[in-house]
Order: structure tokens, then sequence, then C-alpha cells
């Protein structure tokens, strides 16, 4: 596992080599989030978005075997010391399916959101995001490049920096 970042609000990279590295990133981010948290995640099919998520939300309490890609749900709840609010627009026809879900309603509620494939959605989504892309390195491996943009998000990215490199 190898990380750096170029300032205290990013950009923030992160490599992991295993699933575990990946865990052991859901679990400073967990530590890090707070309740209005959204966080857009971008990468390929298999690329380790939905891994995060189960970290992160394992992280925050929620059960792990809860956690799954709401694909054809659309959107999973999952409750734990924070409520963990999971979209997946992969399958949307539209950014207009996207809003009737209500997304803006838990955008400003008490949890933290994470929007698979929020490139897809980007006009519906809130100015401040956390934006993750996921690059796919090798099988195992991967690249979280984290950057923030906004209050709430740039206060979770000085916070998991912190985490990832303690002084």
């Amino acid at each position: 596992m190898n990380s750096h970042a170029d300032q205290a609000d990013g950009p923030f990279e992160f490599e992991a080599r295993s699933e575990q590295d990946t865990d052991a990133l859901g679990a400073m981010l967990a530590a890090a989030a707070e309740p209005g948290l959204v966080v857009g995640l971008i990468g390929s099919l298999g690329a380790g978005k939905t891994r995060l998520v189960r970290a992160t939300a394992t992280a925050l309490g929620a059960d792990p075997s809860s956690v799954s890609s709401p694909t054809f749900v659309l959107i999973q709840e999952y409750f734990g010391r924070i409520p963990v609010y999971h979209f997946d627009t992969y399958r949307l026809r539209d950014v207009n399916a996207f809003a009737d879900l209500g997304a803006e309603e838990y955008f400003s509620g008490d949890g933290v959101c994470f929007v698979e494939w929020a490139d897809r959605v980007a006009s519906e989504l809130p100015r401040d995001v956390l934006r993750i892309e996921v690059a796919v390195l090798a099988p195992m491996a991967r690249r979280f490049r984290i950057t923030a943009n906004g209050p709430v998000s740039q206060r979770v990215l000085s916070r998991l920096t912190r985490l990832a490199f303690p002084a």
C-alpha cells in the first residue's frame, strides 16, 4: 500500500495492492467521514468501487453481508454509526431518473452518500463532493485518486490525509 498527497486538501492518491489495502482505505475514510458527505465514485466495471463502499460502511458499523452493488435496486441503505446511502447510476437511462430517486434529499440528510458512476450524473450532484477516481493497475492493484470540492469534502480529505500520514 502506497499513498501520497500534494497538500492537505489534495489530491490524495492511494495505491492498493490487495483487497485488504482497499479495506484499509475504507476504514480510514470511515474514520474521516461526517454526516453530509457526498462521495462520487468513478471507475470501470470491477474497479473496486463497491469494495470501497463495503469497507467504509462496515467500518461505520453496517453489516458487511448487507453491502452489495445496488445496480438493480439503484440505492441501498446501510445503518451504523453514520447511515450510508449507496447509489449506483450505471443502469439509469438519464440524469432525470437519478433526480427522480430523491437523491437531493439524501444529500442534505444525516448520512454519507456514495454515488457509483458519478460522472454519469455529475449535473445532479451537489457542488461539495469528495471525488474518488479508481484506476485498475493490475488484477489486484488499484489507484484511488481523491479530490475535494467544498467545505465538507475538504474537511474529510484533510482528516483522511492526516490518518494516512500521521505526524
